[in-house]
Formats: C-alpha cells, structure tokens, sequence
C-alpha cells in the first residue's frame, strides 16, 4: 500500500472515529439532561399520585367497571413507591414489584383494579389521568364502568399486547359533575411474562389538572426514550464502523475478507435497534417481538460472530466447523421458537428454553475454540484483537457471564440503565478502530 493510500485510510479511521466519538458524547449529555426533575413532581400538589389502596382481584368480569359494583371483598393493593424507586431495567420512577410478589407468584391472565376517587380532593377544572407506564402486559382504562382508553388489543380472546407507553387521557365532562367517581383497571398478563416481580400495575397512575399532568406524562416519556437511546446509538456506531470495513477494503487490495465480520456487525445493530423499535412505536406486537428478536436476529447474530472470528484469523481448518455453526444455530432458533410459551405449552416449553441454554454454551465453546486456534496461528501478539473479542463475547452471553457474578449486569448513570452489553459493545467498538489504526500504520489492510 503506498503512503498516498495510508494516508486517506488514516483520514478515514480519525473522522469515523471523531464521529463515533461525538456521538457518545451526545448521548451522554443526553442523558444527563432533565427539564423536570422526579422531585418537582413529587412535590407538586396539583397532582395527586393514585397510590390506593385499591381494591385488587384476580379474575375476569365486566362487572368490576362498574362505579357501584361492591368491592369490599376483594384484598387490597398498595401501588406506593419508595423515594428513588425505579425499575431494574431501564430505569423508569416510581417502580414496585407486580402481584406475582404478593400473594399470586403463579397467576396469569386477568385481573381488576378500583379506586374510588373525590373530586374534593383534587383542584382544577381540566382534569387529566397520566396512566402507568409499566404494566405486565395490557390493560384497559374505565372511568364510572366506561372505556376511557387502552394499552394492547383486547377485540380478541386473548388480547394482543404492545409495548406499554406513557399515555394520558381526559376525564370525561359527566364525570365532573360527581363527586366521587370509580376508576378500574382491568389488566392481562400473558405466561410469557411470568417471574418473580410480574403482574399488572408497577407504576401508579396520577390525576390532577391537566397543565401539571402533562408535566408528568412527558417526564415519562423521556425516561422511555433515555432508556433506550443507546439501542439506537449503538447500531449506529456498528454501521459506521461496517462502512469503514467496507471502504478501507475497497481501497485497495485487501488480504484477507470481512464480509462475515460486516454483517455481524449490521445483524448486531438491527437486533439492538428492534428494542427500541419496540418500546418506542407500536408497530411490532409482544409475539413479534418474540420471534424476531431471541428466535431470528439473536441465533443469526451468534453464527455470524462465529464466522466473522474465523473470516478475522483466516481459518480454514476444521472444514467441517462451518457446517457445524449452521446447524447449531438452526438448532438454537427451533429451540428459541419451541421454547416461547404462546407457542407450546407452559408445560414444554421450559425444556426447550433448557435446551437453548445447552446450545448456548456449545456456541460459547466454539466461540472461545476459534480465539484459541487465532491465538495458534496467528500469536498473542496482538492483544487488540484478543481484548476486542472478549468485549463482544462477553456482550453475546450476558446469562452466562451474570452466573459468574463477577459484572453486573446494569448501571444506572443519571437514572437511566445502562446494560453491561451496552458497555460492552461501545467499547468493542472503540478497541476495533484502535486495531485498524495499528493495522494501518502498518501498511495492511484486513
């Protein structure tokens, strides 16, 4: 490669670099930045957090909407949060642990809540209801035994659930007109989303003048947003270092290939990015989400790594190694599929989770057989390359690395989660141009 040529990939590996950079930068900055703050709300008194108790039952029965239905046998459920409550995931205020901690830890399906509420105790006339924005895993709104609004699809038998957003919604004239008015939540919770916290409300809802409300409403909806940012961050940074693959092997004759190591890349990306699809628009169900990433992108995302690792240390040898990672990955996306609970009983599909574990760890062993066999061909020398295959290794097997209790698996910077893998992943990528920098220094293009 001649200096001319060194020098524009030398260019090339600083801007995207630069860029990459930035964008960290920015989002860091992001997350860092609140126009309201948890305690402004908290301490605002015109909004009233709907803490209850309220009446709670499992069960379904249209009756429970109604405003005069007696509720006085069913127990109670107190939706009050502890000061700096969140939830374990991606941060969200106010978080408590679902019915399953409190008395039904193997109940799924329907169940109601009720609120009777005074309008004496609330101010204003324009009153609005911020519902809550963490519910396993639908749920409708009735005011007075009327649908005021949902989350989820509920014109079918079992209803078809989306991700759970913020959503805020007025309460009706008539009901203003009384001074006291009865709240349900009617909720479903799919076998899917059992666990030891699961089950229906986690966030209380809050009422109060519509202005105050909306302050809330869209808090919350920037603490969706944050929560998922670095799933749309890291894609990107996966693309700008594809492109700087693609362009610094097109620049001139490259000694070895990168295809494979390309598409993890962009596989990678798409199955971080289809999170915050997810969570932010409604245009990808539960059951969607259920396939399209565990079952499709993560088995293609392993394989894909497996060859992208082979493709980096140019190993040929065994020939038949290849053929094994498609098999074992065909065998981990029918194991993935058979062991969603939608799709075989609640019975069944247990074992074949235990058996996509199983094959797992056969992908983890190969995964760490090719680092071995790099190591053989090409010497310990570059420990670049070994670090950056452990980031990314350690980010394909977050389950496996959590059972060494040595990482743990979510950060909370400004409040928001931050998974290990995203660490992870983010520094995989920056140890990545430092490889290509090195290898450009040294007159090689990969």
């Amino acid at each position: 490669m001649g200096i001319q040529q060194s020098a524009k990939n030398s260019f090339l590996l600083y801007v995207m670099l630069f860029i990459t950079l930035s964008l960290v930068a920015g989002v860091i900055i992001y997350l860092s930045w609140f126009d309201t703050t948890e305690e402004t709300l908290r301490t605002d008194k015109n909004i009233t957090t709907l803490n209850g108790p309220w009446k709670f039952i499992v069960g379904d029965n249209v009756q429970y909407a109604l405003s005069d239905y007696d509720d006085s046998g069913w127990e109670t459920m107190d939706l009050a949060a502890p000061p700096g409550a969140h939830d374990d995931d991606v941060g969200l205020s106010g978080f408590i642990p679902g019915w399953t901690s409190k008395g039904h830890s193997n109940y799924s399906g329907y169940a109601w809540y009720r609120l009777k509420v005074s309008l004496d105790s609330l101010s204003g006339n324009n009153l609005a209801l911020v519902a809550p924005p963490a519910v396993d895993d639908a749920y409708q709104l009735f005011i007075n035994g009327s649908l005021l609004g949902s989350a989820g699809n509920f014109s079918g038998r079992i209803p078809i659930v989306y991700s759970i957003q913020p959503r805020m919604f007025l309460l009706p004239e008539n009901v203003k007109k009384e001074k006291i008015f009865t709240i349900a939540f009617r909720v479903w919770m799919s076998p899917t989303s059992l666990g030891p916290d699961a089950g229906g409300i986690h966030i209380a809802p809050a009422l109060g003048e519509k202005t105050h409300v909306e302050k809330k409403y869209r808090f919350q909806w920037t603490q969706t947003i944050k929560g998922y940012i670095v799933e749309v961050a890291l894609p990107v940074m996966f693309i700008l270092l594809a492109v700087t693959l693609y362009l610094l092997n097109r620049s001139s004759k490259p000694t070895k290939s990168c295809k494979w190591f390309i598409a993890a890349l962009v596989l990678t990306g798409l199955m971080r990015l289809n999170q915050a699809v997810y969570t932010w628009f409604q245009i990808e169900s539960g059951h969607q989400s259920d396939i399209i990433g565990p079952v499709i992108l993560k088995s293609l995302v392993l394989g894909s790594w497996l060859m992208a690792w082979r493709e980096w240390f140019d190993l040929h040898q065994p020939k038949w190694f290849p053929k094994m990672i498609a098999i074992l990955c065909l065998l981990y996306m029918g194991a993935q599929l058979l062991g969603v609970s939608w799709v075989t009983n609640s019975i069944i599909h247990t074992h074949f989770l235990t058996i996509a574990d199983y094959i797992r760890l056969l992908l983890l062993a190969l995964m760490l057989f090719t680092f071995y066999q790099g190591i053989q061909k090409q010497g310990a020398k570059d420990l670049l390359v070994l670090l950056a295959a452990l980031l990314v290794s350690i980010a394909l097997f977050p389950k496996e690395v959590s059972e060494l209790h040595v990482i743990p698996g979510i950060w909370f910077p400004y409040g928001v989660g931050v998974s290990r893998g995203q660490f992870f992943y983010a520094g995989f990528v920056f140890v990545m141009y430092a490889v290509l920098i090195q290898i450009n220094r040294k007159e090689k293009i990969i």
